[in-house]
């Protein structure tokens, strides 16, 4: 039976900079390296809005990325 291991995750986060000129957003993604496992959905969000605060932009989407080796 195969075993997963979590090799590595990372919060990204898809910002909404604005409008190109037919009027469809435009967006910028952020990705953060080294979430830890332990992380849960609830902190990676609030992280999210507390990085979003600092900016212009308003936050468009919150995905943790998690890749896992398979043994």
């Amino acid at each position: 039976m195969a075993t997963a291991i979590m090799s590595s995750s990372r919060l990204m986060i898809n910002y909404e900079i604005g409008m190109d000129g037919e009027g469809n957003p435009l967006y910028k993604l952020k990705s953060y390296p080294n979430v830890k496992e332990a992380a849960t959905a609830d902190q990676l969000y609030q992280v999210a809005q507390a990085l979003a605060s600092l900016t212009n932009y308003s936050l468009s989407s919150v995905k943790r990325n998690d890749v896992s080796d398979l043994i």
